[in-house]
């Protein structure tokens, strides 16, 4: 599964984000996604895609989470 389909999944899944909703350039505030938000998204991605995604910092778009990923 690509990374931005993983992530269309666990925001639906998770924080109730309709998947038309999340695209490339939707910002984090955009969505609803605050700090809390942020942290346990990050904790369900490690788990999803078994890595260890360290403290990002600047990340506001969900294009900008995808291309971090794919970087690990």
């Amino acid at each position: 599964m690509a990374t931005m389909d993983t992530i269309v999944t666990i925001l639906n899944d998770n924080l109730d984000i309709p998947a038309d909703k999340v695209t490339e350039d939707a910002t984090f505030e955009s969505l609803g996604i605050d700090s809390l938000d942020m942290a346990e998204l990050t904790c369900t991605i490690e788990e999803e895609l078994d890595i260890d995604f360290g403290e990002p910092e600047g990340l506001t778009t969900v294009g900008e989470l995808v291309t971090y990923i794919d970087s690990l």
